[in-house]
């Protein structure tokens, strides 16, 4: 095995970071105060899982971690965008995120807003800006990335969540919300990280690194739920209790306690099962991560 394909997940962590970091410099500051606000998010930590994921999930099927950059910068610079807007006071009204003001809290609305819509617009404009990529292989992220964020993803299901707000919904109504609002950007880091390595949408890689990517999306987000009803304020960096204040659905709420926690065991056991198909290939950092999932704090 490579030495790239060890890379532990604080290792890419601070490579995510520092990308970030770079891309925002390149930037010729219109605004000033906007570039502190960007800066100010970017920089407010995060797990960085999503391009963890971009990243051994290429680097399993034999992509360069030089290649993955792009894309494990991208979908983070989405998910980013995405936290900044769903704490809008129109959205979920948060004050706190990784344990620190929310942006329209340290800033202002207005700023926000603008904010979010930039990273959005500079997640595009990192994937196809290299002139030493194939076409076909920025054509697919974008594809990937586009879908997974819009109408069919992450917006639909913010749609569907603020919709069943305050409302009694069945658990069929419960996952399709978690599959497209959390779910479906873990599955474009995914497949965006077998694109990487040249596996397209027919290939058998592809598919079964989908699989796992669905359950471990659902996993992530009954995990979350779990937390937000037994994790401490101070640890998941977000105010305990806030989904059941908002009358948010949830799998807790839905399930009872115990019965969330055995669902995410199980959306882990498929997991890993779709991994076991593609025994030529190291897949022990993506196995182990499905594990972490449960067992992680925030």
């Amino acid at each position: 095995m490579n030495l790239e394909a060890v890379m532990n997940l604080e290792v890419l962590q601070q490579r995510v970071s520092r990308n970030l970091i770079m891309y925002l410099e390149r930037l010729h500051i219109n605004d000033p105060k906007l570039m502190e606000a960007l800066t100010y998010v970017v920089q407010a930590g995060g797990k960085r899982i999503r391009p963890f994921l971009v990243y051994q999930s290429g680097l399993a099927l034999g992509a360069s971690a030089a290649l993955l950059d792009y894309p494990a910068a991208a979908v983070e610079l989405i998910h980013t965008y995405s936290l900044v807007h769903d704490d809008l006071p129109a959205l979920d009204n948060d004050d706190l995120r990784r344990g620190k003001p929310t942006c329209h809290v340290a800033f202002d609305e207005a700023t926000a807003i603008l904010v979010g819509d930039t990273l959005q617009t500079l997640a595009y404009d990192v994937l196809s800006t290299s002139s030493d990529i194939a076409a076909e292989t920025i054509v697919a992220w974008v594809r990937i990335l586009s879908k997974a964020t819009g109408y069919e993803g992450m917006c639909g299901g913010q749609a569907l969540d603020l919709a069943s707000t305050g409302k009694q919904i069945n658990l069929d109504a419960l996952t399709q919300i978690h599959t497209l609002k959390t779910g479906a950007l873990i599955e474009a880091s995914v497949t965006m990280g077998a694109v990487s390595a040249g596996y397209l949408q027919d290939s058998d890689e592809f598919q079964a690194l989908r699989t796992y990517a669905h359950h471990i999306g659902l996993a992530f987000q009954i995990q979350d739920d779990i937390l937000d009803v037994v994790g401490e304020t101070a640890v998941i960096g977000k105010p305990q209790g806030s989904d059941e204040a908002a009358e948010k659905s949830t799998y807790v709420a839905r399930l009872g306690l115990d019965e969330a926690q055995h669902s995410a065991q199980e959306h882990v056991r498929l997991a890993q099962a779709a991994l076991a198909s593609l025994k030529q290939h190291d897949m022990k950092a993506l196995s182990d991560f499905a594990t972490f999932i449960i067992h992680r704090d925030h």
